[in-house]
């Protein structure tokens, strides 16, 4: 199983203090050492952790590929295509939201998602597109012609912290997902369910698989027992355990759980 550790979490610590420390360059030697495999970053529009030197530095500097995620606007393809990492992936943002809530619409952004692609391949980027795990994101996904899909893994991570967690005791409660323990499991059942059948379909289809969001040491192993699932991108959870193991540690960590 691959490991993109993304390192966004260190600029977000750095820009609580509009600060120059912790630097986020500072990340790569210890995630190749770690055992890490590709480095993810996501340079969102309004540029609230990662900055476009941080972009530009990390890319050419990286002993390890890295994954650009960004937005389809037409801005943010146009600097993806300059800077040129090995990947970039495809995810929707809202300015309002605290992180990533849900997959791309593909169905409704076709075209606009038809080009962005076109320009990244243009410029010799392979691209992976952020989706929820249905049947018609994945056969979408294959019409467009990418070279991964990213599975959003986030909606199984709610159900499964809010089953063993204990988040429905504290402020960070999903209202929605305030329910009965036999109800939340029967939701986390189908929630994996969705996701094999969609990663087993994106395999057909001969699509790479990755996952990602929400991802920690206690539910990882759910996801990484899915076979067809060769990547995972994991970001929050390691930056979080750094603070108190250091980051080689918090790698290695994951790593383990993930051979």
């Amino acid at each position: 199983m691959l490991l993109g550790v993304n390192i966004d979490h260190i600029a977000v610590l750095r820009e609580a203090r509009k600060i120059n420390d912790p630097n986020p360059l500072d990340a790569l030697p210890i995630c190749k050492l770690s055992g890490a495999d590709q480095i993810t970053i996501h340079l969102r529009e309004d540029r609230r952790h990662i900055h476009d030197n941080d972009a530009k530095n990390i890319i050419h500097l990286s002993q390890l590929p890295v994954n650009l995620e960004c937005s389809i606007g037409d801005e943010m393809i146009e600097i993806v295509c300059d800077l040129k990492p090995h990947r970039a992936t495809l995810v929707p943002e809202n300015r309002a939201e605290v992180t990533t809530e849900g997959g791309l619409d593909i169905k409704n952004n076709f075209e606009k998602i038809k080009t962005a692609i076109e320009k990244l391949h243009a410029n010799e980027i392979e691209v992976s597109l952020f989706i929820d795990p249905t049947i018609e994101m994945i056969k979408l996904s294959k019409e467009l012609k990418v070279e991964w899909i990213e599975l959003h893994t986030g909606t199984f991570a709610n159900i499964y912290a809010m089953l063993f967690s204990g988040l429905d005791k504290t402020h960070h409660s999903i209202k929605e997902l305030e329910l009965s323990r036999k109800v939340l499991q029967d939701k986390l059942d189908h929630s994996i369910y969705e996701i094999k059948k969609s990663a087993n379909l994106g395999v057909d289809l001969g699509l790479k698989v990755a996952a990602g969001h929400g991802l920690n040491y206690q539910n990882v192993t759910m996801i990484s027992k899915i076979p067809e699932i060769i990547e995972l991108n994991i970001g929050q959870s390691i930056v979080a355990r750094s603070v108190f193991t250091g980051l080689h540690q918090a790698i290695t960590d994951m790593k383990e759980i993930l051979a």
